[in-house]
């Protein structure tokens, strides 16, 4: 089950991943359900944490189980959790991850996805995947690499171990350690909607470094272009 609620007072919505009994493990329907969640939004800001004690330990055994063994099933799941992260990654919205509990498998890996990861203290990390036979396979790949580095990628991968917060912030799979990581959430929708959506698009953008600073420069001119009264206010 997601659950859906927006702020009155800030651009912030909250997406829940809302199966505590089950550590929020993912469905085929939940996974839809996130996906509908973050493409629905008109928000500047989305927040993106887990109900109960956990973020989410991934895949739901059951669902994973129930594919029987059939490659064509089994690569239609992993399409489809890699199509959720993507949605995650693509929404002009600033996504970010309330990290509380464990994160595993493609639970880290819709995290990794996520704009901006901030975990709890009590907050851990892992890809238990090898451990049965399996790896994530909604991107983790593609992802865990480019975040914290190759090396550090295929340690954590390769041996199945889970990390804690503080090592999790030394290797930069988050970005700060907070009691409660929403006030990332608020601190960040307190800025211009349109520039938060620029800054993304910049930050996220894999062209060549040519065409990104050609549209980085575009880019920082229509800002100021926009916010002309705002720059001449802080002068004054």
């Amino acid at each position: 089950m997601i659950d859906v609620d927006s702020d009155a007072e800030r651009p912030i919505r909250t997406v829940t991943l809302d199966r505590p009994e089950v550590r929020n493990a993912l469905t085929v329907d939940g996974l839809e359900a996130i996906e509908a969640a973050i493409d629905d939004a008109e928000e500047a800001v989305v927040y993106l944490r887990g109900a109960g004690p956990a973020f989410c330990a991934g895949a739901d055994f059951e669902a994973v189980s129930g594919l029987n063994g059939d490659s064509e099933r089994a690569e239609s799941f992993a399409r489809l959790g890699q199509r959720v992260a993507r949605t995650i990654e693509e929404t002009p919205s600033i996504v970010v991850a309330g990290i509380d509990g464990p994160a595993r498998g493609g639970g880290l890996e819709l995290a990794l996805a996520c704009d901006v990861r901030v975990g709890t203290p009590e907050s851990t990390y892992g890809e238990p995947g090898v451990s049965f036979g399996l790896f994530g396979a909604w991107g983790g790949t593609v992802r865990l690499p480019r975040i914290v580095g190759e090396g550090n990628a295929l340690e954590l991968a390769l041996t199945g171990r889970s990390i804690d917060a503080e090592a999790a912030l030394r290797l930069g799979l988050i970005s700060r350690i907070e009691p409660e990581p929403r006030t990332v959430a608020t601190e960040i929708a307190a800025n211009a909607d349109d520039a938060l959506a620029v800054l993304k698009r910049r930050l996220r953008d894999g062209d060549d470094r040519t065409a990104q600073e050609a549209r980085e420069a575009q880019a920082f001119a229509d800002l100021v272009a926009a916010h002309a009264d705002d720059v001449d206010a802080i002068l004054e």
